[in-house]
């Protein structure tokens, strides 16, 4: 065992180890923008004449003449990262075990302003996940498997006031909010896997014998409905108001009728040593880091092209 030597991940964060070309990526978003802007009305003046040109960052009305850029209203805006730099910052950072100090190494020599960018980026996709999965997935079939893991997240763990040395992103919320609870720094996170479809939510504490129904809602957010739901045996699933089967883990994986959380389980496998990258979430940086993780599942999993990745983030801005 040689502990001192640097991590896989650290080595390759190393300055001229890896060189990206954004290049490509940049022009894949102003294309994709562009066409997102003509396809919509004036905000000025209501017309339908919004019109841009190849080679110009702007977009204008042929009626009042109003200007922006095509990258108004999104994180790409006004930013040190170009928008292809911004793809693969997010890829790394959310579809890898690569943290965003290794990260930053690779694209910003700041890492505040890189931190608070990622963030921008992560709220705005899962702002805008709901509605692009709308438009490129309507095979969703077959049960919905539901489960929960516990995960501790930081917080004042009984100290006043949270120390500086805490200072981690995740809340869409202005200023810094930390969660403390009667079961200390815990929170229950719920997934709900149907087909292709991964949705994580959170609930407060590691109390299971409260309902967890409310914290699966938000798969019912989702084109297709809930359908037939798996879970295990606890008794927090038993008031779901759902078509519901369960299968009790002390006696097996599956059950006789063949019902398992098998989808969940993988998933968590998946998400926890992701989640061991960040060394400690705040309560609202946990949950929509579990979030985007499962976002972007269901996006890899349906083979969707990247610019879905770039509705996402940008959608919010288009509605």
């Amino acid at each position: 065992m040689h502990e001192d030597r640097p991590a896989f991940g650290q080595r390759l964060a190393e300055p001229g180890v890896i060189e990206f070309r954004p290049e490509p990526l940049d022009a894949l978003v102003e294309r994709r923008l562009k066409m997102v802007w003509e396809a919509r009305s004036c905000p000025n003046c209501g017309a339908d004449s919004l019109q841009a040109l190849d080679g110009s960052d702007r977009i204008w009305c042929g009626r009042c003449h109003w200007k922006t850029t095509y990258t108004r209203g999104t994180p790409f805006y006004d930013s040190e990262l170009t928008p292809g730099e911004f793809l693969i910052a997010f890829v790394l950072y959310a579809d890898t075990l690569l943290s965003i100090t290794q990260i930053a190494a690779l694209l910003s020599p700041c890492y505040k302003t890189f931190h608070d960018q990622i963030r921008g980026v992560e709220t705005a996709f899962c702002r805008g996940f709901l509605t692009v999965w709308e438009r490129i997935s309507q095979t969703v079939d077959g049960p919905t498997q539901v489960d929960e893991t516990q995960q501790v997240c930081s917080g004042f763990k009984r100290q006043e006031p949270p120390r500086e040395s805490l200072d981690r992103g995740g809340s869409p919320e202005g200023g810094r909010t930390r969660w403390t609870g009667e079961q200390g720094d815990e929170v229950t996170l719920v997934a709900a896997c149907r087909d292709v479809l991964r949705v994580v939510s959170a609930q407060e504490g590691s109390d299971y014998e409260e309902d967890l129904a409310p914290v699966i809602e938000d798969a019912d957010d989702l084109p297709q409905e809930l359908g037939e739901v798996w879970t295990d045996g606890l008794p927090a699933y038993q008031g779901m108001d759902y078509d519901h089967q369960y299968v009790v883990h002390d006696d097996g994986y599956v059950s006789d009728q063949g019902v398992h959380t098998n989808q969940a389980e993988c998933l968590w496998s998946l998400v926890q040593p992701w989640l061991a990258k960040f060394r400690g979430l705040s309560k609202q940086g946990l949950e929509q880091a579990a979030r985007t993780y499962g976002f972007l599942r269901s996006l890899n999993l349906t083979g969707a092209p990247i610019h879905s990745l770039v509705d996402c983030i940008a959608v919010n801005a288009f509605r």
